[in-house]
């Protein structure tokens, strides 16, 4: 046997019986998420002081849990997880501040409260309240609000981010002291008697004290540029430490920088399709020849049958990864709502794949932008994003192997892993005609397209409707679709480093496979220890498949290729 195959085989014991180690820490892992959530549940008023208080403490008990632990008699196992632990004590503790500063700004919306918040907190342990002199509260508190309402209007908010705070404190409120009415009311008959019509009128009153405190900010802050959608930047100072807390040792330059070089080479290899297809340089004409090739309404499913079918064959063939036939047996198909396709035009996936496109009472341009934007062409690259081994894989794996390690989950490995194939993909030749390069193409220029937009707007220096004309100009977009991929990037849950995480995440994992590669591993070996690992940054990933020295307090340093070739 050569020295390269028993290397090679080593290589793979040792990874095995890496990845059967159990970590100490599993079991902390999960009291850390459990204690997270119950207490999520009990304070379940978000703006509030009360919620503010508690969770400081949470996190500086957690702090303190974190510092007695005996790191240096840790497993390498355990020791990543003491890391990606503490780095999620650390990065809940930092925006816990960050929104409770921005809480004590505007806390004072709901001075009248506190009598009410009494009642509230009452409540979670059945307290019998006495109802008239909570009637009198309410009554009292409804008074207040018309005249704080007339307060606030001679000195408004100095943005529209402050005003939202605001009025945020104020539907908390409003949440809560419902939850607490309907607890009592019709179960207490005094409760009832007593409460019901002042309760009827402040509620009101809330809701229109919440409605005006949206909009009483500053005139010199636009919180519309024109497209009607509404994100909220988080500015330099909180993208830096994002992305330290992500594991990701570059600046937003540098990343916008890498975007604009990986953008060029797009542009340059959709010139080549371009000319393939007889549209010499003009790649955008190209595009619009490949967006006709959509197939027929109520024929999408069985195209992207079809695809998935063949990505499946490709990957096996070449023996890249494991694919257990049960994955390939459980997932299913749904189809996409019109509300739905207004901020993901395109399909999604992970336990299922979803499906856009047309139906009956979209409108007629609208219908054409759905079906032009969902070609098999375009979705060429993006089934197995969805499915196997993308998101599907990932869903099934993780609930099977280290499922203690979700609360680590981070777009970087989530949406990282699925692009990462992509690239494989291409470099593999998957794409055979000039329509299937222009499809994966056209993706991979839009994944460049979200660095330099999602950050250029947390940094202020684009607007949403600029996004939109980037994505249309440079990417070739359709106009609807564009609008609503911005809408999702900043109107959604998505947290700022989303968008940005799809290419760098696949770069993470395209640089770490060169070294394992370099070390004797195969492709194949490599592919499913990661998908054996659970979810983390992939930095972290790298010291474990490495055995790679940590400490205490490790921070990111890494500096991997942003190089796919």
């Amino acid at each position: 046997m050569g020295l390269k195959k028993i290397g090679t085989l080593a290589f793979a014991l040792i990874g095995s019986l890496a990845s059967a180690q159990n970590s100490k820490l599993a079991d902390l892992v999960t009291e850390f998420e459990a204690d997270n959530w119950a207490l999520n549940r009990t304070y379940s008023l978000h703006e509030s002081q009360e919620y503010y208080e508690r969770f400081k403490i949470f996190y500086a008990d957690w702090q303190k849990k974190m510092a007695t632990l005996d790191f240096d008699g840790l497993s390498q196992q355990g020791k990543v997880d003491y890391v990606l632990l503490k780095n999620l004590v650390t990065k809940g503790s930092y925006f816990l501040d960050q929104d409770y500063d921005e809480f004590q700004q505007v806390e004072e919306v709901a001075v009248f409260a506190k009598d009410i918040y009494t009642f509230i907190k009452e409540r979670r342990r059945g307290k019998k309240p006495d109802a008239k002199n909570l009637a009198q509260t309410l009554q009292d508190a409804s008074k207040a609000i018309a005249a704080d309402t007339e307060t606030w209007k001679s000195k408004p908010f100095k943005d529209w981010q402050t005003a939202d705070k605001a009025s945020d404190v104020v539907v908390s409120l409003q949440k809560g002291l419902e939850e607490a009415y309907n607890f009592y009311y019709a179960y207490d008959p005094d409760f009832t008697w007593w409460v019901k019509e002042p309760y009827k009128k402040i509620n009101e009153e809330l809701t229109a004290y919440a409605e005006f405190l949206k909009n009483n900010y500053s005139q010199n802050s636009v919180k519309d540029d024109g497209s009607g959608i509404i994100g909220k930047p988080i500015g330099e100072a909180a993208l830096k430490e994002s992305l330290a807390m992500e594991f990701i040792p570059y600046t937003p330059a540098e990343l916008i920088k890498t975007a604009e070089e990986q953008f060029a080479w797009c542009k340059s290899e959709m010139i080549k399709a371009s000319r393939e297809l007889g549209y010499g340089d003009d790649w955008k004409a190209a595009l619009e020849h490949v967006k006709n090739t959509y197939v027929p309404a109520g024929e999408q499913p069985q195209a992207i049958m079809d695809l998935y079918s063949h990505s499946v064959k490709f990957i096996e063939d070449r023996d890249l990864i494991t694919l257990p036939e049960l994955a390939k047996e459980t997932w299913g198909m749904e189809m996409m709502s019109p509300e739905r396709q207004k901020v993901s035009p395109f399909f999604l996936g992970g336990r299922d794949i979803i499906i856009s496109y047309p139906t009956l009472d979209m409108d007629h341009d609208d219908k054409l932008m759905s079906m032009r934007g969902n070609n098999p062409n375009f979705s060429f690259p993006t089934v197995q994003h969805e499915l196997l081994p993308g998101h599907n894989l990932q869903y099934f794996m993780t609930s099977r192997h280290k499922s203690y390690r979700r609360p680590f989950s981070t777009p970087f490995w989530t949406e990282g892993w699925s692009l990462y194939w992509e690239i494989i993909l291409w470099n593999k030749d998957f794409p055979q005609t000039p329509e299937q390069k222009l499809g994966m193409l056209f993706w991979r220029a839009h994944r460049c397209a979200r660095i330099i937009f999602s950050l250029k707007f947390h940094l202020g220096e684009m607007t949403p409707q600029q996004c939109i004309d980037l994505l249309v100009d440079q990417v070739g977009h359709e106009y609807a679709n564009a609008e609503a991929e911005v809408r999702r990037s900043f109107t959604t849950s998505y947290p700022p480093l989303y968008q940005l995480a799809y290419m760098m995440g696949g770069l993470q994992f395209y640089a770490l496979r060169k070294e394992m590669l370099d070390k004797g591993w195969t492709e194949k070996q490599f592919h499913d220890r990661v998908m054996q690992e659970g979810r983390m940054p992939i930095e972290l990933l790298r010291s474990l498949l490495q055995d790679l020295p940590l400490n205490k307090n490790y921070k990111t340093k890494w500096k991997f290729s942003t190089q796919f070739k």
